[in-house]
């Protein structure tokens, strides 16, 4: 399974469409938001993916009850999925790492730093870096192969 993994993209909506759009073009069967939309109206971007999304709230979503109406399964983090047959951990923060949630897990992604991190492991860790480039310049998702446990980061 192919995976979208995208984070901070703090209200620039141009490039969280093309992310989406990016990632459903190369096989994305499910986008995960490791946080920090900021406002609803991002979020009205993600509800348009034709693939299921999972996110987390944070440090930045601040009208979360509006984002909540939008994209009701927006969880605090940290949150468990299981894809693929593969234990996620989503958060938003990097200490999720070392967060109990994350014992066992296969993967661990994280945002709020805005740089890209990919960490083998196991578990596999990986931030996608900004999609917005607001901080570092660069604007980036990734895509995660879930057979494999690889990850390519996309540049947007």
């Amino acid at each position: 399974m192919l995976i979208g993994v995208i984070s901070d993209s703090h209200d620039r909506i141009p490039l969280l469409r093309k992310a989406i759009e990016v990632l459903q073009a190369r096989g994305a069967e499910v986008i995960l938001h490791a946080g920090d939309f900021v406002a609803p109206f991002a979020v009205k971007e993600l509800v348009k993916a034709k693939v299921p999304v999972h996110a987390v709230f944070g440090n930045n979503d601040g009208e979360r009850n509006g984002i909540l109406k939008l994209l009701p399964g927006v969880q605090e983090p940290p949150t468990v999925l299981e894809l693929d047959g593969r234990k996620i951990v989503l958060d938003h923060y990097p200490e999720a790492v070392q967060k109990e949630e994350a014992k066992g897990a296969d993967v661990v992604i994280y945002g709020h730093t805005h740089q890209v991190a990919v960490e083998p492991g196991p578990p596999l860790v990986l931030n996608p870096g900004e999609c917005c480039g607001w901080l570092t310049g660069r604007c980036s998702c990734a895509i995660l192969d879930t057979k494999l446990l690889q990850v390519g980061i996309v540049d947007l």
